[in-house]
């Protein structure tokens, strides 16, 4: 199974970034093999975010601009988070039931591919026109 690369982010801002192949969006918790081989185990609820990436190293030149329109990829969505990060995207499967959801970045030149989005780290979810 090929494995995703990932940057994740904590509530308590601590960052790690590896590959996982188990981490499913109905579970409590996932596996993530850091970048020195070392596997840690990754409670869901402890997290802010999931970044899917296209690379560990990103562009720290890019400034994340929010405005590209995508077509099938759902509802435009603000979502601000409690530490005040602020992220646009497209969502198809938002529901306030649910323990997070994948949103697709409104920015097609950044590094992320799509986010996993942990609702209790949420301080609102917005639907935008």
């Amino acid at each position: 199974m090929e494995q995703n690369r990932i940057v994740v982010k904590f509530k308590n801002q601590t960052v790690l970034k590896g590959k996982t192949n188990d981490f499913f969006p109905n579970r409590i918790k996932f596996h993530l093999e850091l970048l020195d081989g070392t596997i840690e185990e990754i409670k869901v609820e402890d997290i802010k975010a999931i970044f899917f990436v296209k690379d560990f190293e990103g562009n720290k030149n890019h400034k994340d601009s929010y405005n590209d329109a995508m077509s099938n990829a759902g509802r435009k969505t603000k979502v601000k988070f409690k530490d005040g990060e602020i992220i646009y995207g497209y969502t198809l499967g938002y529901s306030s039931d649910r323990q997070g959801f994948y949103l697709t970045p409104a920015d097609l030149g950044g590094n992320n591919v799509r986010i996993f989005i942990v609702k209790s780290a949420t301080e609102k979810v917005q639907l935008v026109p």
